[in-house]
Protein backbone atom coordinates (compact mmCIF):
# COMPACT_ATOMS: atom_id res chain seq x y z
CA UNK A 1 0.00 0.00 0.00
CA UNK A 2 2.81 2.61 0.79
CA UNK A 3 3.95 2.03 -2.65
CA UNK A 4 1.06 3.32 -4.38
CA UNK A 5 0.77 6.38 -1.84
CA UNK A 6 4.02 7.26 -3.31
CA UNK A 7 3.30 6.59 -6.82
CA UNK A 8 0.40 8.94 -6.26
CA UNK A 9 1.80 11.77 -4.00
CA UNK A 10 4.55 12.22 -6.78
CA UNK A 11 2.15 12.37 -9.47
CA UNK A 12 0.08 15.13 -7.76
CA UNK A 13 3.50 16.72 -7.03
CA UNK A 14 4.37 16.83 -10.68
CA UNK A 15 0.79 17.76 -11.69
CA UNK A 16 1.47 21.27 -9.93
CA UNK A 17 5.23 21.15 -12.59
CA UNK A 18 4.64 23.47 -15.91
CA UNK A 19 6.63 22.47 -18.35
CA UNK A 20 6.33 23.26 -22.68
CA UNK A 21 5.46 20.56 -25.16
CA UNK A 22 9.13 19.66 -26.51
CA UNK A 23 11.77 17.10 -26.11
CA UNK A 24 13.46 16.90 -23.18
CA UNK A 25 17.00 17.81 -22.70
CA UNK A 26 19.15 18.25 -19.68
CA UNK A 27 17.37 16.45 -16.54
CA UNK A 28 18.74 18.80 -14.07
CA UNK A 29 17.86 22.08 -15.15
CA UNK A 30 14.77 23.39 -15.59
CA UNK A 31 10.99 22.55 -14.69
CA UNK A 32 11.60 18.83 -15.38
CA UNK A 33 14.06 18.88 -13.03
CA UNK A 34 11.62 19.56 -10.04
CA UNK A 35 9.44 16.70 -10.53
CA UNK A 36 9.19 13.67 -8.89
CA UNK A 37 10.62 10.13 -9.25
CA UNK A 38 9.76 7.23 -6.37
CA UNK A 39 12.10 9.01 -3.42
CA UNK A 40 14.04 11.12 -5.59
CA UNK A 41 13.94 14.15 -8.11
CA UNK A 42 13.53 13.42 -11.84
CA UNK A 43 17.21 15.57 -12.06
CA UNK A 44 18.58 12.32 -10.30
CA UNK A 45 16.92 9.15 -11.55
CA UNK A 46 14.87 10.40 -14.40
CA UNK A 47 16.65 9.43 -17.46
CA UNK A 48 14.62 6.20 -18.45
CA UNK A 49 10.71 8.07 -18.22
CA UNK A 50 13.16 11.30 -20.07
CA UNK A 51 13.83 8.93 -23.06
CA UNK A 52 10.21 6.94 -23.03
CA UNK A 53 8.77 10.41 -23.12
CA UNK A 54 10.93 11.35 -26.10
CA UNK A 55 10.21 8.75 -28.16
CA UNK A 56 6.82 8.81 -27.66
CA UNK A 57 6.97 12.71 -28.57
CA UNK A 58 8.92 11.13 -31.72
CA UNK A 59 6.59 8.62 -32.85
CA UNK A 60 3.49 11.39 -32.61
CA UNK A 61 1.89 10.02 -29.91
CA UNK A 62 3.17 12.63 -26.96
CA UNK A 63 1.96 11.85 -23.42
CA UNK A 64 2.72 13.95 -20.21
CA UNK A 65 5.36 13.48 -18.56
CA UNK A 66 3.64 13.01 -15.67
CA UNK A 67 1.61 9.41 -16.97
CA UNK A 68 4.98 8.04 -18.12
CA UNK A 69 6.39 8.43 -15.07
CA UNK A 70 3.72 7.20 -13.14
CA UNK A 71 3.12 4.22 -15.06
CA UNK A 72 6.74 3.84 -15.01
CA UNK A 73 6.75 4.14 -10.83
CA UNK A 74 5.52 0.22 -11.10
CA UNK A 75 8.95 -0.34 -12.14
CA UNK A 76 11.43 1.51 -10.28
CA UNK A 77 14.55 0.17 -8.72
CA UNK A 78 15.14 0.28 -5.30
CA UNK A 79 12.07 2.60 -4.59
CA UNK A 80 13.41 4.69 -7.73
CA UNK A 81 16.88 5.45 -6.00
CA UNK A 82 17.79 3.36 -9.23
CA UNK A 83 15.72 4.66 -11.49
CA UNK A 84 13.57 2.47 -13.84
CA UNK A 85 14.27 -1.05 -14.48
CA UNK A 86 15.01 -0.31 -18.15
CA UNK A 87 14.31 -3.83 -19.49
CA UNK A 88 10.79 -2.62 -18.76
CA UNK A 89 10.87 0.31 -21.10
CA UNK A 90 9.04 -1.52 -23.47
CA UNK A 91 6.06 -1.69 -21.31
CA UNK A 92 5.51 2.00 -20.90
CA UNK A 93 5.89 2.22 -25.37
CA UNK A 94 3.07 -0.42 -25.60
CA UNK A 95 0.81 1.21 -22.77
CA UNK A 96 1.31 4.43 -25.14
CA UNK A 97 0.62 3.31 -28.25
CA UNK A 98 4.60 3.35 -29.38
CA UNK A 99 6.08 0.25 -31.78
CA UNK A 100 9.61 -0.98 -30.85
CA UNK A 101 11.38 -3.74 -30.83
CA UNK A 102 14.23 -5.24 -28.51
CA UNK A 103 17.29 -5.59 -30.40
CA UNK A 104 21.29 -6.26 -29.69
CA UNK A 105 22.81 -3.89 -32.11
CA UNK A 106 21.79 -0.35 -33.73
CA UNK A 107 23.37 -0.76 -36.67
CA UNK A 108 21.48 1.80 -39.11
CA UNK A 109 18.53 2.07 -36.82
CA UNK A 110 16.53 5.45 -37.46
CA UNK A 111 15.41 5.68 -33.79
CA UNK A 112 16.00 4.10 -30.76
CA UNK A 113 16.39 3.51 -26.61
CA UNK A 114 19.63 3.16 -25.11
CA UNK A 115 21.23 1.92 -21.79
CA UNK A 116 24.59 2.04 -21.49
CA UNK A 117 27.19 2.53 -18.21
CA UNK A 118 28.78 6.11 -17.75
CA UNK A 119 32.22 4.55 -16.73
CA UNK A 120 32.80 0.95 -15.48
CA UNK A 121 29.97 -2.03 -15.69
CA UNK A 122 28.83 -2.04 -12.02
CA UNK A 123 31.15 0.59 -10.97
CA UNK A 124 29.30 3.68 -12.17
CA UNK A 125 25.81 5.07 -12.91
CA UNK A 126 23.74 4.01 -15.72
CA UNK A 127 22.38 6.42 -18.03
CA UNK A 128 19.51 5.96 -20.64
CA UNK A 129 18.70 8.33 -23.54
CA UNK A 130 16.67 8.36 -26.75
CA UNK A 131 18.57 9.06 -30.10
CA UNK A 132 17.89 9.43 -33.70
CA UNK A 133 20.36 8.54 -36.35
CA UNK A 134 21.04 11.77 -39.60
CA UNK A 135 23.43 10.77 -42.35
CA UNK A 136 26.92 11.38 -40.32
CA UNK A 137 25.93 11.43 -36.90
CA UNK A 138 23.64 10.37 -34.00
CA UNK A 139 21.54 13.55 -32.30
CA UNK A 140 20.50 12.46 -28.41
CA UNK A 141 18.19 13.90 -26.12
CA UNK A 142 19.06 13.91 -22.79
CA UNK A 143 22.89 13.21 -23.06
CA UNK A 144 24.03 15.29 -20.03
CA UNK A 145 22.13 16.39 -16.35
CA UNK A 146 23.38 20.22 -17.25
CA UNK A 147 22.67 20.38 -20.76
CA UNK A 148 19.39 21.50 -22.41
CA UNK A 149 20.52 21.45 -25.80
CA UNK A 150 20.74 18.28 -28.15
CA UNK A 151 23.93 16.79 -28.60
CA UNK A 152 25.53 15.09 -31.50
CA UNK A 153 28.19 12.03 -31.48
CA UNK A 154 29.80 10.75 -34.40
CA UNK A 155 28.71 7.23 -33.74
CA UNK A 156 26.36 5.18 -31.45
CA UNK A 157 29.48 3.98 -29.91
CA UNK A 158 31.26 7.31 -28.88
CA UNK A 159 27.93 7.06 -26.36
CA UNK A 160 29.27 3.38 -24.09
CA UNK A 161 32.34 3.64 -25.54
CA UNK A 162 33.93 0.15 -25.13
CA UNK A 163 31.78 -1.63 -23.27
CA UNK A 164 28.31 -3.50 -24.27
CA UNK A 165 25.11 -1.35 -24.15
CA UNK A 166 22.99 -2.74 -21.35
CA UNK A 167 19.61 -2.67 -23.38
CA UNK A 168 18.32 -1.09 -26.95
CA UNK A 169 15.11 -0.49 -27.99
CA UNK A 170 14.47 0.44 -32.00
CA UNK A 171 11.82 2.30 -31.77
CA UNK A 172 9.35 2.51 -34.79
CA UNK A 173 7.33 5.13 -36.53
Amino acid sequence: MKIQTTRKANYDHNLGCKLTDRMINGQGMGDVSKLKYGLCRMSFNGCEVISVYNALRYVGKPQPLREVAFFLEKYRMLLGIFGCNMFRLGKALEKFGAAYERISEIGDTPAFIISYWTGRPFLSSIHTVFCTQEPDRVKVYNMYNNCNTDRYVKTPEELFGKHKPIVIYAIKK
